[in-house]
């Protein structure tokens, strides 16, 4: 990998319409792409193809990047690459959704709002679980096919319990993924205000309850279920 300064000078030449900066860049960022190509595999589409796709990525990484995000340019490619590979599995590729699970999402979906809307903050996968008669595995299956706002960091139940996140519960392949997923996470949250960056730091690094995060913030539980109902969603925008 470059260094910081020299990458920058290379992203600076490249918005200026330097094709030879454009070119060293995605060499030098090469090893990054096949890293999350590889996460790809085995869905139907050729190596080829998804390096393809995680170049032109790494492109509107390029275009997009501000230097006053003040993170790396690694960092902040990561989600954009693979987001441009998942919107080609999604929209062009071999994976569908098929009608059956579209209609159980539009069912979870009204049965959040209901909930959310009536106790103030979002039901737990436990709840929507035993809810529907469906396994918690099942449940975030459904939600993730249809793009819902549901966080793989988000605890699958409440503070006592000790629950795993939710990706802890989907098996992996291998560690190339979960540090795929943490490193899009940390994009995420290095993008947020002070004031949000907080309340996550404080509900899912510190273990507080909503009830807990509103004390320390000095506002109600209410407002924090809404501002972390928010949060949550553009995260799970930005890991699409």
């Amino acid at each position: 990998m470059l260094p910081d300064h020299e990458t920058l000078r290379l992203i600076r030449l490249a918005k200026e319409g330097d094709n030879a900066a454009k070119e060293q860049l995605l060499k030098e960022n090469a090893n990054l792409m096949k890293s999350i190509v590889r996460r790809y595999l085995g869905k139907g589409t050729e190596y080829d193809d998804l390096y393809q796709l995680a170049g032109i990525g790494l492109l509107k990484a390029i275009s997009g990047f501000d230097e006053a995000y003040e993170v790396r340019f690694s960092t902040y490619a990561v989600p954009l690459i693979a987001g441009e590979i998942k919107r080609f599995l999604r929209d062009d590729g071999s994976i569908k959704v098929s009608r059956t699970i579209k209609q159980k999402s539009k069912e979870l979906s009204a049965y959040i709002a209901s909930y959310t809307s009536e106790h103030g903050e979002s039901p737990t996968v436990r709840q929507l679980a035993e809810a529907f008669s469906m396994d918690e595995s099942d449940v975030v299956f459904v939600l993730d096919s249809s793009k819902m706002p549901l966080s793989l960091y988000a605890q699958g139940d409440y503070k006592d319990e000790q629950t795993q996140e939710l990706i802890e519960r989907i098996p992996s392949k291998d560690f190339q993924e979960e540090w795929l997923d943490k490193l899009q996470l940390k994009s995420a949250i290095e993008k947020l205000s002070e004031r949000k960056r907080r309340i996550i730091l404080l509900r899912y690094f510190r273990d507080m309850t909503q009830s807990e995060v509103a004390r320390e913030i000095g506002v109600s539980q209410v407002q924090i279920s809404r501002i972390e109902s928010r949060i949550l969603e553009d995260f799970k925008k930005q890991l699409e």
